[in-house]
């Protein structure tokens, strides 16, 4: 096995590992290097999905906003179920971690008067929201990839997957295991900083926006190692995903483009969605959601129309581009102004749960983006506060990082050494019809604890992943990517399902038909109103 040591190790090359390791490279506690692990290439995450924007709290140049309204619309959408004090410290970070960006190289879209052009999204109170075209998520990527390739003091390990934190018997993490499937040899890599920046569980279900590589394994890796796991229940699913047949990845249709005017219809040509929502199309998206959902299982159709009648097809392609590109490539015809667009699984708001340091309850291991439980978004998050966290998160981080001794540790205890032994000793297995077994849990995920739940569809669910988990018993150590993932599909799914049957209530985007349900008005009951709200 092949020995290796740096001062931090990132496990995720999305928008919130790349900025981190930006911003180590410049550090001068930064003595053995940074390495960042992906298990596909670089840019193949996430974030490079993210349409709409990002959240830009700027009250000296958006003079309509302010850092309270902000923390109302979050925690109205979140249901109440937010950490105040992390939805206060993002807000209040926002500014800077924009201008950060900028500072990266990022070129947000500016009006002819060389002002921000703020776009409004669902559930905010006014536009608020930076964006450069429909491609934010690509271009502050891209951006930052350029940034970490320049850097001189980061490594990057491509298609390579990190299987296991090496803990001490002090329950601090001095490593990982790193695997590729290349060239089919594990490393170990010591550290006293690992941070896991692995995005989402969006492949754990049929219908998803999500890349492939988004299988859950970041958290997965965490539970192993024992850290506390938090609101697993609350995934939240996207309301208009392109509806395109057998698609591994549902191309977004952001919410931006209802933002910008467009109305949904079903194929009648009727606007439903007022029955369930006088906020209409920019009511929260769990509600449109929901709306969606059972507007098609009333009507037994595939999906619903957002109608770009108010928008118009020209200004449509200027202002979205990629979306145009996702209608040409899927037959879409702009021109009949209509696109047909379906719920898919989009974003987990539970994950590693952090405190405001971004450390776990494991000492050495931190987590940050999507895979992280802030308390941010509490039950559902708000439109385009992901990329916000994302990179906030990532500013936190690294302050906190230039405090600790990332010295790279010269040695490990015996609890170490026999994990490292298993890995050099045991005869690497694999699992048979892996592509058909992972179908088989985004089958059950999606029937059994997707937008709609109840006991007796979450604990059936629960009974097919024991008997999926059944064929790798006693299966350690894997041969490919693929077995690695459909063992961390099953932890996650699992987490998820039983957080799910924990909430008895419901609540944002868990929605159970067997549970009452917490309204807006209960939630302002409870002293979240907008004048209440005291910021310094």
């Amino acid at each position: 096995m092949k020995y290796s040591k740096y001062s931090a190790v990132i496990i995720g090359s999305g928008i919130s590992g790349l900025y981190l390791a930006h911003k180590l490279s410049k550090s001068k506690n930064n003595k053995d290097g940074i390495l960042v692990i992906t298990k596909a290439s670089v840019n193949e995450c996430n974030s490079k999905l993210a349409q709409g924007g990002i959240v830009a709290v700027m009250p000296d140049v958006n003079k309509a906003d302010s850092i309270s309204s902000h923390i109302f619309d979050t925690v109205k959408a979140g249901a109440g179920l937010n950490d105040f004090n992390a939805v206060k410290y993002v807000s209040e970070y926002s500014a800077l971690a924009i201008r950060g960006l900028i500072n990266a190289g990022v070129k947000f879209d500016k009006k002819e008067d060389g002002s921000f052009d703020f776009a409004l999204e669902a559930a905010h109170s006014l536009p608020r929201i930076l964006h450069t075209k429909d491609k934010t998520g690509e271009s502050i990527e891209n951006a930052l990839i350029d940034k970490v390739n320049k850097a001189k003091d980061v490594e990057i390990y491509e298609n390579t997957m990190a299987v296991e934190l090496l803990v001490d018997k002090h329950n601090a993490v001095k490593g990982v295991i790193a695997f590729s499937e290349q060239t089919g040899e594990f490393e170990a890599i010591l550290t006293n900083a690992v941070i896991i920046a692995t995005g989402g569980i969006g492949q754990l279900y049929k219908y998803s926006t999500s890349r492939p590589v988004a299988t859950g394994d970041g958290i997965c890796l965490a539970k192993k190692a024992g850290a506390k796991i938090e609101d697993m229940e609350f995934v939240q699913f996207h309301p208009t995903a392109l509806s395109v047949k057998n698609a591994e990845t549902m191309p977004l249709v952001s919410e931006a483009v209802r933002g910008e005017g467009a109305k949904l219809v079903n194929k009648k040509g009727e606007r439903f969605i007022l029955k369930y929502d006088k906020k209409a199309e920019l009511a929260p998206r769990d509600i449109v959601a929901r709306a969606i959902y059972d507007e098609l299982k009333n009507s037994n159709e595939d999906f619903v129309y957002l109608d770009i009648t108010d928008i118009g097809p020209e200004k449509f392609k200027e202002r979205f581009p990629q979306i145009t590109n996702y209608c040409e490539e899927f037959g879409v015809d702009l021109n009949q102004k209509l696109i047909p667009v379906s719920p898919a699984c989009h974003y987990l708001m539970g994950g590693i749960k952090v405190n405001l340091d971004f450390e776990t309850n494991i000492k050495n291991l931190y987590a940050i983006g999507e895979c992280a439980r802030t308390g941010l978004h509490g039950a559902n998050r708000l439109a385009s506060n992901s990329l916000l966290e994302c990179v906030v998160s990532a500013m936190g981080l690294y302050d906190n990082l230039t405090f600790q001794d990332l010295t790279a540790p010269k040695n490990y205890d015996e609890k170490i050494k026999n994990v490292i032994s298993m890995y050099e000793e045991q005869e690497p297995s694999y699992i048979e019809d892996a592509d058909i077994i992972k179908n088989k849990i985004k089958d059950i995920m999606w029937n059994y604890a997707g937008i709609l739940r109840n006991e007796a569809l979450l604990r059936k669910g629960l009974f097919e992943l024991e008997e999926i988990k059944k064929l790798i018993e006693n299966k350690t150590v894997f041969s490919d990517f693929n077995s690695y993932e459909i063992r961390n599909m099953l932890t996650v799914a699992e987490i998820v399902i039983n957080s799910a049957l924990e909430r008895k209530e419901s609540i944002g985007a868990h929605f159970r038909t067997d549970a009452c349900t917490k309204n807006e008005e209960q939630i302002e009951n409870k002293g979240i109103v907008e004048n209440e709200i005291s910021v310094k």
